[in-house]
């Protein structure tokens, strides 16, 4: 089997196996590099967009309830520090995502400057 013909970040070649009629692995297929641009922008826009929405509302509504005195202070105060601690999950998460997303398009860029050496 061959290995694929990409290089880590680090400079180092890529240890994927790939196919006999593939030079590429996935993740560094050039001539999959849009593919893995939409998908990668499609998993870091899903599913927090959608917890960020639930989030504020449930903000609203423990603000409310506090304001209205059907939610107890105490109450509020901690399930607002709770959300809060889950919003930061989600914004680290992000930045995991985006990080990511970085080192792919960065990868990507050191091999084709690395074919441009080669040839």
């Amino acid at each position: 089997m061959a290995r694929c013909a990409g290089f880590k970040p680090d400079g180092s070649p890529c240890e994927r196996i790939v196919p006999a009629s593939q030079d590429y692995c996935y993740s560094h297929d050039p001539d999959r590099a849009d593919e893995r641009r939409r998908n990668a922008s499609r998993a870091g826009k899903s599913k927090p967009s959608k917890e960020l929405q639930d989030i504020k509302q449930r903000l609203s509504d423990l603000a409310s309830g506090v304001l209205d005195g059907t939610v107890e202070k105490g109450t509020g105060a901690v399930v607002s520090q709770i959300l809060n601690v889950f919003l930061r999950a989600i914004a680290t998460e992000l930045k995991v995502k985006e990080q990511e997303e970085i080192l792919e398009r960065l990868e990507e860029l050191e091999a084709l400057l690395a074919q441009r050496e080669a040839g």
